[in-house]
């Protein structure tokens, strides 16, 4: 059986309508487009199959394939939609207001059963900053954030508080993904002098610091952003802090940290300083993608270890998408960015394509996994609303964009759930498209009339890093036990020595031949006649004298610092500046 096509659904001032996806991106009939403009909130279920949406009047929920109404609320007020993941579920949120004499106002988060149309249960939720009660995927555990305190019901069952997680100020938590046991990350802000921690917990297991599966605690932090993988064996936290006290950015300062649930923790190493603009997990949960420091970014994928595994270089982005499937890794500068794009083959680190999409808002990968849709909305743009998509080979195949004096404010494709489309190899042809290229001319640099007639030189403000390869040669990806890594470094440790003993040997007999054969009174064999060059020669061989040297206390299994990791990347750059130098000689 084909797998089925995907919609997007698109929401603005032209009303809420779905499109068929690729290959026909016509209009859907399933749907009957809701012309008012008044649409503030839309969900898909997680599975794709419902849709629900108010319209200013009431909320709708309705069987996508079938257009079948199923049931509708009186809510006009709801800007909120949430499906719990086995579509039992449907919460809605409004704004919560009080009553001119000061009394408490109406519960505003609303649990409805969405076979029924019944309410479940009412609660008072003031900020619309985590408003929604979070599922475990199969729906036996609900939790919610109360007054420093995380409530957990079992099997939809509101009217019971079956456990609750204590701590001195919970900020923010969140659920595991996948099968049980669930797990739960929590985040508690540092006060009085004290540190900030993540702490992981199984549930219902919440007795005390001791019973934690694990727990990183950092200064530094105002707020976390937690990321569990898909197979919810690890956490990635970015703590970031609004004020950077160095003064060096603007954007506040951010670290990043690893949390596994067998205790393991880490502050992942970021060679370039600056903002942590972006980080993913692969689907596939053994690696993920970072982009990170000041203009042009890098882009670094690691592995579970925290060890880089390649790098991109540098350039204009601030954004990473993995595909579904995690074959294709999307590099993209998008907000104050130009919407330059990079296609690469995860699998080969091979890049497929550099497409460029103008002035975009938002991207979202379709289900599968081989298509995109890019976005220009209101309000973060209200000229030029509009959205395109292509193929991940830089094809653009269909692009609309809506009149001047209309707006469009979301786009969004229709979920499904993993293994419906399956995966397939990775094309590197372009493919056919009756849509011209959509690249822009590039933008010619203003030449003052005394330079027009002259030869173009070149001034970049900065050199672009290119790519390179961080894994070992004959590196395996799967992690070594703690002993089969304890005898790599030392068999690694040995085999430095014994190159060093055999360099040294040789270089014994060489050196005594040389002084006998040479008259008295020589001379350095090899000078420029110039000392100030003669000083750069004798200061990069010292330099690099360091550097090896400090690559073999790595080889031994020493832990290097930050700064020192730095002096070994700039090898390469130290040995063709001595080669030029002896050239010139």
């Amino acid at each position: 059986m084909a797998p089925p096509t995907p919609l997007l659904a698109v929401r603005g001032s032209e009303g809420l309508y779905m499109v068929n996806g690729p290959p026909s991106f016509t209009e859907s009939t399933a749907f009957q487009r809701d012309s008012g403009k008044n649409c503030k909130a839309v969900a898909f279920s997680k599975d794709g199959s419902l849709f629900a949406w108010c319209n200013g009047e009431k909320v709708n929920i309705v069987n996508v394939t079938s257009a079948e109404l199923l049931c509708s609320f009186d809510l006009p007020k709801a800007v909120c939609l949430e499906f719990s993941p086995k579509n039992n579920v449907l919460a809605t949120w409004q704004a919560y207001t009080t009553a001119k004499d000061g009394t408490a106002g109406v519960p505003n988060l609303q649990l409805h059963d969405v076979k029924t149309g019944k309410c479940l249960k009412s609660f008072i939720q003031k900020k619309m900053q985590n408003w929604c009660p979070c599922w475990a995927d199969d729906e036996s555990i609900c939790a919610r954030n109360v007054n420093n305190e995380v409530h957990f019901f079992e099997n939809n069952n509101f009217n019971t508080i079956t456990n609750k997680l204590h701590l001195q100020k919970v900020n923010d938590f969140v659920l595991s993904p996948g099968a049980q046991p669930t797990k739960v990350a929590v985040y508690v802000p540092g006060s009085k002098g004290a540190p900030s921690f993540v702490r992981l917990y199984q549930y219902p297991n919440f007795n005390g610091p001791q019973s934690a599966l694990a727990n990183k605690s950092f200064f530094k932090a105002d707020k976390v952003t937690m990321l569990w993988n898909k197979k919810a064996t690890a956490v990635l936290v970015i703590a970031s802090t609004e004020v950077d006290k160095t003064g060096a950015s603007y954007y506040g300062e951010q670290t990043l940290h690893y949390i596994a649930t067998n205790g393991e923790s880490a502050v992942v190493q970021l060679p370039k300083n600056g903002p942590i603009y972006d980080v993913v997990w692969n689907p596939n949960s053994v690696e993920f993608c970072a982009v990170y420091g000041f203009m042009p970014a890098k882009a670094t994928v690691f592995n579970l270890k925290c060890d880089p595994v390649f790098d991109f270089g540098t350039g204009p982005r601030n954004a990473a998408y993995y595909s579904p499937h995690g074959h294709i890794l999307v590099l993209a500068g998008f907000g104050n960015l130009r919407g330059q794009m990079e296609v690469w083959d995860v699998k080969n680190y091979k890049l497929i394509s550099k497409p460029v999409a103008s002035d975009s808002t938002y991207f979202a990968w379709c289900p599968d996994g081989e298509h995109i849709v890019t976005a220009t909305c209101a309000p973060r743009l209200r000229v030029s609303n509009g959205y395109k998509i292509w193929h991940y080979t830089g094809s653009l195949l269909h692009s609309y964009e809506v009149p001047s004096n209309e707006e469009m404010w979301q786009v969004f494709w229709q979920p499904f759930l993993d293994g419906v489309f399956p995966a397939k190899a990775v094309k590197y042809q372009a493919v056919p498209s009756e849509l011209p290229s959509a690249e822009p001319k590039p933008a010619q640099a203003y030449r003052p009339p005394a330079l027009r007639n002259k030869p173009v030189t070149s001034s970049k403000l900065h050199e672009d890093e290119p790519p390179q390869n961080m894994k070992p040669p004959g590196s395996s990806d799967k992690p070594l036990s703690k002993t089969a890594l304890k005898n790599q470094r030392k068999h690694e440790a040995k085999k430095a020595a014994k190159q060093e003993a055999k360099a040294d040997a040789n270089q014994e007999p060489a050196q005594s031949s040389a002084s006998q054969n040479a008259p008295r009174s020589t001379v350095p064999a090899v000078t420029s006649g110039d000392p100030e060059v003669d000083k750069k020669i004798k200061n990069l061989k010292k330099k690099l004298k360091a550097i090896e040297q400090l690559k073999e206390q790595a080889a031994a299994g020493k832990q290097l610092e930050k700064n020192q990791l730095e002096k070994i990347q700039k090898e390469t750059a130290l040995l063709q500046e001595l080669e030029d130098l002896e050239l010139g000689v």
